[in-house]
Parts: C-alpha cells; structure tokens; sequence
C-alpha cells in the first residue's frame, strides 16, 4: 500500500512522564509525593470508594488528603466549586482517578486554581478565550476507563448547562505532570462503558489520522492503536476484557489521546461538543453514532472536491487497518464502523432526545466547535445536516 506522507513540519507535546503497565498503580503514591506537593486534591469519579486504597496509601506518606467527587460530565460550576476546593483545603498537587469526567475536571481545577479567575474567563466558544498564562498546580492523571486519553492531553471539556454546550480550557500548560495508565484497572468495567468509552478511543485514532493537521508521529501511534482497537473492542465487550485485551484498550485510549492533542480531531468531536451541552448522553456513545456518516460524508466531500487531497487514500489505508485485509476499499472502513457500533448496542442520537427538527441549530452549533478546524476539508451546511440525520 502507498504511503501517504503527513507533514514533516510538526509539534508533538506530552505528559512529561507516562507510566504504563498492568499492576503499576501501586506505584502511584511515591509518584504523586515526587511531585513535591503536601496536601492532595484527590480527584474522583461518582464512587470515591474506589480511591479509597490511594487515599490510605497517601496518607501513610504524610501527605493530606481532600476527596472531591465528580457525579456525571464535568461542568463550570463543578470546575468552580473544586477549585474553591484547593483554596480552602490548601492543595498544592491535583490528582484525578477515574474516567474522563474526573480527569478533565481535575485538569481544569488544576490549570484554575494556579491562574485565578473563572472559567469563563479561559473556555473557548462559549467563554473569553483568555490565555492560560500560568503553570498548573502539579497534576497526575490516573484513567480507569480506555476512552478519552485524558491523561495526556492540554485540554478539559467543561459542560455549560447556560449554554447548552461543552467547550475547552486548552493551554500547553494544562499537560499532566505524571500519566498512569494500569489496564488492570479496566477490570470488571460494565460492558456499556467499555463500549462507549472504547469507542471514542476509536474516533480519536480514526480523526487524528485523517486530519489535516496528521504528522508521521502521530500517524505511527494512530495505526498501532487502531490495529490494536480493532481485534480487541468488540471481544472486550461481548466476552469480557482479558489481559490482552485490557491492554489493547488502554494503548488504544492512551495512543488515540497522543493523536488528538497533536493532530487534532474532526467533525466528529465537532459535533460532540454542541450534543453534549444539549443532552445528557455519553460522550463516546455519541461519537460512536456519528462516526459512520463522518466517514462516509467525509470520503464523499473528497472524492467531488478534493481528489488529489493526502487524506484520501487515507480512508483505505483506514479500511485495511481495521477489516485486516489489504484488499480493503475506502468503503469497508465505513460499513465495518457501523456494524461495529451496531454489534456493541450503541444507539443513535434520537435515543438521547434529538430530533430532525433540531438539526439546524444543531450544525449551526457544530460550525463554531474547534475540533472542525482539523477536518480534513470543510463540509458544507447540507452535508452537516445529513451526517446529524443520518446518526438518529
């Protein structure tokens, strides 16, 4: 197969440290005390409990300990509310277990609570889009969910419920200190959560490698995890996630978060943002509704305004890498999705509460979302309209 080169001019940002392995989380506490920190913002998901042993650990090492729970998506006010939080608790190191929601909020928290001001202040779209001017207060991030690869990226998702949208604080800044990625943590994970998480590991390796912001590092650790998603997901869900397949999950999540914040995203995530603040439905169900029509009206748009574009034969380079065979047309990554999201019981958009009469101010919303800048070309009012009908 032909390779198609990706941009030779490039930035590549990480956590500063990524730590990954099956067992690894015992190494967490020595990890959060070389932070250099004495008190701990600990950053949860809904149920603290499962922190609870980190907590002890913690606290045996002398360090203080505050519990700040997250319940659901992370929104401005828990941003606000958790950053009151530090001061009030004295915290000078932030650490986030749990899924993307507790890791997102506590990178927010982190980034707030080190630069002052509201959230507003810095949010893109919805906010001021002021510049994070200042180092976040130290921060770790502990993922145990394989989706949103939050743990190495430069950006939170904040819901506001005012403007019935999600946008990004976003600064290079906001880069954790210490990822810790422990597949063994996907143990036991609910079938519907390694779905939905799963497969928003999916559209942030899918995105990132068709975007027009793709570069050959980012390229090499898109194929690698979609190679890895692609024997590992459907199994993972409909048998259960064995140890090889909790760490093709936890790569794929962890590669697929590499790729995004240095290749961006696309319509996909573009439309996520506006879905998210108008209803409450999981971020990487409603990736995974989306991602078939994307495709499709994506290869389409190509094919009748850009044949000569890098990304195009991309989308059959995309189609070997996930059906396996060499033989694949640009067509097979799109049909293999969809029976995919099909096969893990994801449901459309309309399950959530959107209908076709909200399709227009839907794509309106859509238009003004970041993530749409890495498209790999820009889709017209009409083709937006049909990718948000056709994911009912």
């Amino acid at each position: 197969m032909t390779d198609v080169s990706a941009s030779s001019s490039f930035e590549f940002a990480t956590a500063t440290r990524v730590l990954f392995g099956p067992g690894r989380l015992t190494e967490a506490p020595e990890a959060i005390r070389g932070l250099g920190g004495s008190r701990v913002l600990l950053v949860t998901g809904a149920n603290p409990s499962r922190a609870r042993p980190l907590h002890d650990a913690l606290e045996r090492l002398g360090l203080g300990v505050t519990v700040f729970s997250v319940d659901g998506e992370p929104t401005v006010e828990r941003a606000r509310e958790g950053t009151a939080r530090v001061a009030e608790a004295g915290c000078d190191v932030v650490v986030a277990l749990g899924g993307g929601s507790a890791l997102d909020a506590g990178k927010a928290i982190a980034a707030l609570a080190a630069n002052g001001g509201d959230p507003l202040d810095y949010l893109e779209v919805i906010g001021r889009g002021q510049p994070l001017t200042r180092p976040s207060l130290p921060f770790m991030a502990i993922p145990t969910t394989a989706g949103t690869g939050s743990e190495v990226t430069r950006n939170a998702v904040l819901g506001s419920k005012d403007a019935k949208a999600k946008a990004s604080l976003r600064s290079p800044h906001m880069l954790p200190r210490v990822a810790l990625v422990d597949p063994d943590l996907l143990t036991g994970a609910p079938a519907a959560v390694l779905a939905s998480s799963g497969m928003d590991a999916l559209s942030q390796l899918i995105e990132p490698f068709l975007s027009a912001r793709a570069n050959p590092l980012t390229d090499a650790l898109a194929r690698e995890g979609l190679r890895r998603s692609a024997r590992s997901l459907r199994r993972a869900v409909l048998d259960g996630p064995d140890a090889p397949a909790r760490e093709d999950l936890a790569l794929a999540s962890l590669f697929g978060g590499l790729c995004l914040a240095n290749a961006g995203l696309g319509v996909v995530h573009g439309f996520a943002a506006p879905l998210g603040g108008m209803f409450d439905a999981p971020h990487g169900a409603v990736c995974a509704a989306l991602l078939p029509a994307v495709l499709d009206v994506n290869l389409r748009a190509l094919r009748a305004r850009a044949p000569t574009h890098p990304s195009l034969p991309r989308v059959q380079e995309l189609a070997a890498l996930l059906t396996g065979r060499v033989d694949a047309r640009a067509e097979d990554a799109v049909t293999w999705v969809d029976e995919l999201r099909a096969a893990l019981g994801v449901p459309g958009l309309g399950r959530y509460g959107l209908t076709e009469a909200q399709v227009p101010a839907l794509v309106a919303k859509a238009k003004e979302a970041s993530s749409m800048k890495a498209n790999p070309l820009a889709l017209t009012d009409a083709e937006l309209a049909e990718i948000a009908s056709r994911s009912l």
